[in-house]
This record gives structure tokens, sequence and C-alpha cells, in this order.
């Protein structure tokens, strides 16, 4: 069973190696999808640059997307009607980026394992074998902001997911499954396609090191990605980025539901707590190297 790891690049060039240095070990092919337009639609200069990677050259493949889906609602209010329109063509781009994927897996066998993930979502594969069981893997992994040692307490976040290719549907499909195990009993399982019961939970299933970024940085990918439309009301600026970095808070509460108010989930601030232990070996090993990334 060979392990392809697929994931979509920004410009996030320290993390993808960080990425690469922790997984090379288990993964036989890294699948890499760039587009040069953002979720928000906006043009962007090619990032990804194999010269920073040499050492995992003939391991990569790399996918350049050069166009917008077809069918894009059209902007022209303020109102509600041009939120939704935004929001659904930020939801057809990324599902065009994740499944543009399926070009890098092309010659991966059926039993091969398939992983999707944000870049910054990476999974522990210590205990990943060719005894993959289960139809679907789900990874619980630590949740960190801004550090690599920057731990949002007491929550589990679940990025990487993983199947078969023979198992595959697309990897929107893969990405956006339910994260849990459904009980067997179930009647609407068998007509759904994001709720499953075969289905393992990968304990210790890694780390999702979400926005370590400059404040600048993130300022810019908060506009120009997937949660753009919530961050255009949350007035937020660059220097409160900078502020909450360097006090160690998050400015929204993940544990509000998904659909709460825009209010609701930025009224909370979220003490960051400093914890270093379980990172991946290699970024404990090469702490002087990322030690601007570490609190």
């Amino acid at each position: 069973m060979k392990i392809f790891d697929c994931t979509i690049f920004l410009d996030e060039s320290m993390m993808f190696e960080v990425r690469l240095n922790t997984l090379d070990k288990y993964v036989d092919k890294f699948v890499v999808v760039e587009s040069l337009y953002t979720h928000a639609g906006n043009k962007k200069k090619k990032n990804f640059d194999i010269n920073n990677y040499k050492k995992f050259k003939d391991k990569i493949i790399y996918i350049l997307l050069d166009k917008e889906p077809e069918s894009l609602l059209p902007i022209l209010t303020n109102g509600e009607e041009n939120l939704g329109n935004k929001r659904i063509n930020t939801l057809k781009r990324i599902r065009l980026q994740y499944n543009a994927l399926s070009e890098g897996i092309i010659d991966a066998d059926k039993n091969d394992l398939i992983i999707v993930s944000d870049i910054d979502e990476i999974p522990n594969l210590e205990t990943i074998h060719d005894k993959v069981k289960n139809k679907i893997l789900l990874f619980k992994q630590r949740l960190y902001y801004y550090k690599f040692n920057l731990l949002y307490p007491n929550y589990e976040w679940f990025g990487s997911k993983a199947c078969r290719k023979k198992n595959l549907i697309d990897f929107e499909w893969l990405k956006y499954i339910k994260n849990k195990k459904y009980n067997f009993f179930r009647f609407d399982t068998l007509f759904s396609k994001n709720k499953y019961t075969n289905v393992k939970i990968v304990e210790h299933g890694g780390w999702h090191f979400s926005k370590v970024k400059n404040e600048k940085d993130i300022y810019y990918l908060l506009s120009n990605y997937g949660e753009h439309n919530e961050f255009e009301n949350s007035g937020l600026s660059v220097e409160d980025y900078k502020q909450f970095i360097n006090e160690g808070v998050l400015p929204y509460d993940h544990f509000l539901d998904k659909r709460s108010s825009i209010e609701n989930k930025f009224s909370k601030r979220v003490k960051l707590e400093k914890n270093s232990s379980n990172l991946p070996d290699y970024l404990l090993k090469n702490s002087d190297k990322y030690k601007e990334w570490i609190a």
C-alpha cells in the first residue's frame, strides 16, 4: 500500500517544508494543487517553487490551476444576497481546487491510501500501516495558533481524512465527511454521502498549525480565503492581529455552534496555552531553525 498525501498550497512554504519532513518516511507521493485565484476570486501569483524542496523533488506532484469555476454568481450589491453569492462562489472555488487533486493520483492503485488535508493539518501516520480495515480514517488532531506550540486547549480538530482510492468519491467528499463515527443501526447512513459507520477515529492523529504567520499574512489569508465572508464583518485589523499574537489569544471561540452570529463568534477571547509536548519529532529536533515560530 502506497500513501498519497494531498493538499492545497497558497504561499505556505515553511509549513510545507515542515509537512514534508514530518511525513517523508511514511508518504510515497505528495500531491499539491496551487490555484492562481484565491477563494475570494482575487488573482494571485504562483508561489510554489520546487527548488525549495530539492530533497523531496521526486516525491512531489505539483498541479497548477489557472481557471475559475464555471457558473459563478454575479456580485452586484452590498446586501444579504451579495454576501450569499460571495459565499457560494467561495465554495465553488474550494471545490474546484480540492477536486483538482485527482490529477495527482491517476497512477495510484485502488488499494493505495489517499489522505487529504489543508496544508497546515499534518496527520500523525505512526500507527497507519497496510492493514487499514476501515473505509474512512478521521484524524483527531491538536489545534495550535500563531506559533507551533500555542495550543487551543481541550479542542479536538478533525482536519486530515483518508480512504483507499477504491472508496474515494472525490476529494471534496472526503474533506467534508462528518467528523464522527455513526452507529451501525442509524438508518440515515444508508443514504447519506457524509455520514458513515465504517470509520476509524485515529487518536493522537496529528496537528493543525493554524495561522503560523505574521499579522499581515494572517490578514491577507483571512481576507482572501474560505473564512473571508465572516472576517469581512468582524471589523478586525492587522493591528488587532498583532496584539492577539503578542498576547497569545484567539479572537473567536471554536466551541460556539457554526451557526452562531458573527457577533457571538467574535465576542470572546480565548487564551492559548504554551505547550511543546507531543509536537512532531522534526520540529523538536529543529527548534533552532523555527525559533521565530515557537513561543
